[in-house]
């Protein structure tokens, strides 16, 4: 079996196993076009939806590495203890103007993993091929683990989250 087809069949694997657990959704920012020349806020639409896996997001056509994941909120007037808190409230009410209900989980900055590249011996995002196999790094000092041992984990949490965890 050659590197991609054997990344797929992990992948394949993957999914079928996470045929019944709900997914997250993805969102990617959009600054609407000007009406009578005034600007209009900025929010995040909806770009699909993927299972949480740690450090990877998998689709029903491809594997993304994370980035920001925050929770809609509308926007209401706050005060604020820091400046960083103000910024993450205007990312959870930007998802919420996109259409994302109250208090859901949004990912954004997400990047899709060229498996391609990976499969051809390079790096793409956490997923590198090492010691003949695909394997992911799941933290950025982390050392590469196998995907599938990876996957095998995370979709056992997902399917069968530990008591009290949810």
């Amino acid at each position: 079996m050659d590197a991609r087809a054997e990344i797929e069949t992990i992948l394949a694997g993957a999914r079928t196993r996470l045929g019944g657990v709900s997914r997250e959704r993805l969102g990617v920012w959009r600054v609407p076009r000007r009406l009578l020349g005034i600007p209009r806020a900025p929010r995040i639409d909806p770009a699909g939806s993927a299972w949480h896996l740690g450090v990877l997001l998998l689709s029903d056509d491809a594997l993304l590495g994370t980035g920001e994941v925050v929770r809609a909120r509308e926007d209401v007037r706050r005060g604020f203890a820091a400046e960083s808190q103000r910024e993450r409230a205007a990312i959870a009410a930007a998802a919420f103007r996109g259409g994302f209900a109250e208090g859901e989980a949004v990912h954004l900055g997400w990047q899709e993993i060229d498996l391609d590249a990976v499969a051809a011996g390079a790096a793409s995002g956490p997923v590198a091929w090492q010691d003949g196999r695909p394997a992911v790094r799941w933290s950025p000092g982390g050392a590469l683990v196998p995907l599938q041992a990876y996957l095998d984990e995370r979709v056992a949490l997902l399917v069968a989250p530990p008591q009290g965890a949810t």
